[in-house]
């Protein structure tokens, strides 16, 4: 599978765990509170009208990430998705030297800063490719 299909594949996977949690549940967490202290580090909402847009917005990120080759527009996205992807692992490593009894430390070592950068390295590799791509097409 190539680095632009595992990295659409991981928006759609993220857009479809948060249609998930739009219907209340809160796998892979006992209750709400759980699920937000364990994903964000912090109390918050996790109620429709906060997680729908934000699965929205994933599906939005893996078409672009799909078409990154073929638009400036998508290739634009990307750019945008990178630079988010930047500053959150930044913040991953900042948070590592936070309170490690936490669920989310644990969570953020292993699991999200390590995601933010292999996606990070992917799209940084799509944006220098698609650029290539779209540089043969107006030449």
């Amino acid at each position: 599978m190539g680095s632009r299909k595992v990295a659409a594949s991981a928006h759609i996977l993220l857009a479809a765990v948060h249609l998930y949690w739009a219907t209340g549940a809160t796998w892979p967490a006992a209750d709400e509170r759980s699920l937000s202290r364990a994903v964000l580090g912090i109390d918050a909402s996790f109620a429709p009208q906060v997680v729908l847009p934000l699965a929205g917005l994933h599906v939005l990120l893996a078409v672009a990430v799909q078409r990154s080759d073929r638009s400036a527009l998508a290739r634009l996205v990307v750019c945008g998705l990178a630079t988010g992807l930047a500053a959150r692992a930044a913040l991953g490593l900042v948070w590592a030297f936070g309170d490690t009894s936490t669920a989310f430390y644990w969570l953020n070592l292993c699991v999200y800063t390590p995601a933010c950068l292999a996606l990070l390295a992917i799209d940084v590799g799509l944006i220098r490719s698609g650029r290539s791509r779209l540089e043969e097409f107006a030449g």
